[in-house]
């Protein structure tokens, strides 16, 4: 049985960013899998450094216009869109003015760590995910790479686990190189809180939760688990077999077969134990 609709919550794609492993399989993932027959929905954080004129970006307005309250504070969601003409994909963009205006990446200009990342990461799954809903689209298979998205499987398996967009919905998890020096901060506890989700689901982990332990919190909320080094990240691969979870090794974006091996296994999977 195969998974027909893909929902890619990417951290980093070209042309929007500058290129990098994670950016390439953020672009052409999507495309060859989209090739292969599948439905694809694409989503990516409006970083301050996308130039929305050049990529021709445009505001959603029927999306945007809801409010993320995180830690007691509102957070306005705007939804902008543009569109990969050679590979016939649109791509969805989360904005917002406190998190993304401005703001590069992981660092700022001189390559100092944004202290709220954690938090950022947060907006950004939620904020897709209430998107994902407004488009009445029910993905097989949320493929989430890099640690911008690591929040997604704890929401999609716990605060939305009976919206009817997300119900048997299985994840994929991939890591990147990319590490964060920074903690999530003491303060992560509190931003995580939405629905029935609170500070206890970290009750494992340091107080200022470390980025080794935000990877860890996404596998365990996760279906499957690629990493592109089974060498290099052997400790989370070990951890993700500890809890049963499928792993796909020593890949790249070249790799699309080996990926969409992976959403089936997974997806037939859930079927079987219905």
């Amino acid at each position: 049985m195969k998974a027909k609709k893909i929902l890619f919550i990417t951290q980093e794609m070209t042309p929007y960013v500058p290129a990098s492993e994670l950016a390439a399989l953020g672009r052409e993932l999507p495309q060859e899998i989209q090739e292969k027959g599948r439905e694809i929905r694409t989503f990516m954080p409006k970083w301050g450094n996308i130039n929305e004129r050049r990529n021709q970006l445009h505001e959603v307005i029927r999306l945007s216009g809801m409010n993320l309250i995180i830690d007691d504070t509102d957070h306005p969601l705007i939804i902008k869109v543009a569109s990969i003409q050679a590979a016939r994909m649109q791509v969805y963009f989360i904005d917002n003015d406190d998190y993304f205006f401005k703001r590069m990446m992981a660092c700022d200009e001189d390559g100092k760590e944004y202290e709220d990342n954690g938090e950022r990461a947060i907006f950004y799954a939620r904020g897709v995910l209430e998107t994902v809903k407004k488009l009445r689209w029910t993905p097989d298979i949320i493929h989430c790479q890099g640690w911008m998205a690591a929040m997604v499987p704890l929401y999609v398996k716990t605060a939305y686990k009976e919206e009817p967009s997300f119900r048997d919905s299985k994840i994929v998890y991939s890591m990147s190189d990319e590490q964060l020096r920074l903690p999530m901060g003491t303060n992560f506890g509190n931003c995580i809180t939405f629905k029935d989700v609170d500070a206890s689901v970290l009750k494992d982990f340091s107080p200022e939760v470390t980025f080794g332990e935000l990877n860890k919190l996404a596998i365990n909320y996760s279906d499957g688990l690629t990493v592109p080094s089974t060498e290099r990240f052997r400790e989370f691969v070990e951890y993700a077999q500890d809890k049963q979870v499928p792993v796909l090794g020593d890949v790249s974006a070249k790799d699309a077969d080996a990926f969409a091996g992976l959403y089936d296994q997974i997806w037939s999977q859930g079927k079987e134990e219905e």
